[in-house]
């Protein structure tokens, strides 16, 4: 290990980056932690998966582009950027308008908790694999998810606050999914984490008096790391062309529902979020659902009718029934379970009449690689 590494962003793997926010944990907060390790349909979880199934993935018949884009991420464009420097400015943390504190810590420690999700996962694929080409992949993503957790949680250490990674890793439940499930989902995690991140940076780069906080100049670069794992995980679909044929699409489309549907409803619990950023939560949702579908193009043989008379007045009713059953499980009893059940009832019927909503299909190109346009 590089023994004069002393902060996460100038790791070069990740376990020194883990061994440097080890090394802080003396500055880890129980409510950070706490609420990191939630496992609910809106929070991020840990995952993990067959092993040997990713190990034995052979990636020679896409060999230029995958090659392309080692050469890429191996290159560390972002090496020692995640750390604070000359422009990240002071946070009046203690004079913040209490609501907007709140949401904004929310979305700091999800945030954080989805990045190392992200780096749980790789690192174990890249300690159980043996195929280089696999592990090599896995250990480059891994550095850079690592990187953006810690910076994360260096940003929460000005409130007081920080999540112990090592803890959560011991600690938090990991749901198993089958490889292709991994590909549908983590794929969409980062396409539309870069959508997200990348219209958040333009839309401050346009209007820098919404900037309450430092950590949105950092997108830019944080947004690129986003898209090439997205890229990597298109082509791990493109080695086995049945992932996206057949009956496999259904289950695209499955998790592109899901993915939008839970963002949809997960950012409207944070108003005070989006009105501090002078971002209209709706016209946010449409912007990175556009952006998303656009990329996913590249490998999905089909989009989400965002467009459909039925998406968003189904999405708003969709928030209603989670406000209904978070309201439900506040009240408790015997008449809050009912309201509850009641809600989960409405939610599950609005994701069917969105899922059901024909989907928009399309020629896949021959050339799947793509780079960051917006």
């Amino acid at each position: 290990m590089n023994m004069h590494a002393k902060h996460s962003a100038d790791a070069t793997t990740v376990e020194e980056g883990l061994a440097i926010q080890e090394e802080q944990a003396k500055y880890d907060d129980n409510f950070a932690t706490e609420t990191a390790m939630a496992n609910t349909l809106l929070t991020p979880r840990f995952y993990t998966t067959n092993f040997d199934e990713l190990d034995a993935i052979n990636v020679d018949g896409i060999r230029a582009e995958w090659d392309e884009l080692i050469a890429q991420m191996e290159a560390d464009p972002n090496k020692g950027h995640f750390k604070k420097n000359e422009d990240w400015d002071h946070v009046d943390w203690e004079n913040m308008e209490p609501q907007l504190k709140k949401e904004f810590i929310d979305f700091l420690i999800s945030s954080c908790t989805a990045e190392f999700s992200g780096c749980v996962l790789y690192k174990e694929m890249k300690r159980r694999g043996n195929n280089k080409d696999i592990t090599q992949l896995f250990q480059l993503m891994a550095r850079d998810e690592a990187r953006h957790a810690g910076f994360i949680n260096d940003a929460l250490r000005e409130a007081g606050l920080r999540v112990n990674l090592g803890f959560l890793t011991q600690s938090k439940k990991y749901t198993y999914f089958r490889p292709k499930f991994i590909y549908y989902a983590t794929y969409l995690s980062e396409k539309i984490g870069y959508a997200r991140y990348i219209t958040i940076f333009r839309h401050l780069e346009a209007n820098p008096e919404h900037r309450f906080h430092p950590i949105f100049k950092w997108f830019e670069e944080w947004c690129n790391d986003e898209f090439s794992h997205g890229e990597a995980f298109a082509l791990l679909m493109k080695t086995d062309p049945k992932l996206t044929q057949g009956k496999n699409v259904l289950w695209i489309k499955f998790f592109l529902t899901a993915v939008y549907a839970t963002m949809y409803v997960r950012d409207h619990q944070r108003p005070a979020f989006h009105k501090a950023l002078g971002v209209d939560p709706d016209w946010y949702a449409h912007e990175v659902f556009a952006k998303t579908s656009k990329l996913s193009e590249q490998i999905f043989p089909i989009t989400l009718d965002i467009d459909h008379p039925r998406w968003q007045p189904t999405l708003e009713k969709l928030q209603r029934a989670n406000v209904q059953i978070a309201e439900a499980k506040a009240q408790g009893g015997v008449g809050g379970k009912l309201r509850e059940m009641a809600g989960a009832a409405k939610a599950a019927m609005c994701f069917f009449s969105l899922y059901t909503i024909p989907a928009k299909k399309h020629e896949v190109p021959e050339n799947t690689r793509l780079v960051p346009a917006y």
